[in-house]
């Protein structure tokens, strides 16, 4: 999987989405979630670059077994790479937040027992991915608890703009058993 390039020089004040679609089998429009995933960093107040590249799932079981050393059996839904880059107040060089990759195929195959819609599947992985790069957690139950709600605030505020629709659950899975 080849890295987007980037668009910032380095003096960004602002958050800036990088999006690639690296997959054919579902189709995603880059633009909106690239949008969410805009405000949802604008609402953090975070300022810098980050990458939302959407894969297939040989492609994310891959990414679990270079990186996190997984048997890889199943594909995953999201993860997240926050990088830990300290850029200096000034330094002509883009804040890289980090890289945020989403199976828009296990979403699809999830949404139903999960979300409820593939669109608002994807727009939790969108946010849920953000929260882990900013340092959110869900290993404790407190910390879960924490996410949970930030997550809540990011969708109606940030997606469907008013109340959580029925049946959405926010208990994320982790991986599609086949």
């Amino acid at each position: 999987m080849k890295e987007p390039s980037s668009p910032t020089d380095g003096s960004q004040s602002h958050a800036v989405v990088v999006t690639e679609n690296a997959q054919d089998v579902v189709h995603v429009d880059l633009d909106r979630w690239g949008r969410l995933a805009e405000a949802v960093l604008r609402a953090e107040g975070e300022s810098g670059e980050l990458t939302l590249t959407f894969v297939d799932a040989a492609d994310i079981i891959d990414l679990k077994i270079e990186h996190f050393g997984d048997a890889g059996e199943h594909p995953t839904d999201v993860l997240s790479f926050p990088l830990d880059v300290d850029v200096r107040e000034g330094d002509d060089v883009p804040r890289l937040l980090g890289d945020v990759v989403i199976c828009p195929e296990v979403a699809d195959l999830q949404a139903s027992t999960h979300a409820g819609t593939f669109e608002d599947e994807i727009a939790l992985l969108v946010v849920h991915g953000i929260l882990h790069i900013l340092g959110f957690d869900h290993e404790s139950d407190a910390e879960r608890h924490e996410m949970q709600l930030r997550e809540r605030e990011h969708l109606i505020n940030q997606f469907w703009h008013g109340e959580v629709p029925d049946g959405f659950n926010f208990d994320h899975r982790s991986e599609v058993r086949s």
